[in-house]
């Protein structure tokens, strides 16, 4: 199994109020699997997109990437997992401006420490 979640929740405290934004998911991808994540505005899709990409925390439950259990990884180790594992494509392209097109291509393997004449 790619991605396994086992009784995922997200919740964010808002002032005192406590917003469920994801309660109880189980979701399974295999290897080479495409998925759609589809809702009505408010339902989740964000938070259950920056949950996979390991740029938001569980509250509870368990996440497996790839046979590795991320659902508590310190800050560093999960920098680590986006930086060797996880792709974006953000709606809004986040591009450094002072960079060439190459070069923002090029920044995520920089930081993988794959050598210039690879990139």
């Amino acid at each position: 199994m790619m991605i396994e979640l086992d009784n995922v929740t997200k919740i964010y405290k808002v002032g005192v109020e406590r917003i469920h934004a994801l309660d109880g998911v189980d979701l399974e991808v295999d290897e080479n699997e495409y998925v759609a994540i589809m809702g009505p505005s408010g339902s989740g899709k964000s938070t259950l997109m920056n949950v996979l990409g390991c740029l938001d925390r569980l509250t509870g439950g368990r996440y497996i990437l790839g046979g590795q259990d991320v659902s508590w990884l310190s800050d560093d180790q999960l920098s680590e997992v986006r930086n060797m594992r996880i792709g974006f494509v953000f709606q809004s392209f986040n591009l450094i401006q002072w960079l060439t097109v190459l070069g923002n291509i090029e920044v995520p393997l920089f930081y993988q420490g794959i050598a210039r004449a690879y990139r």
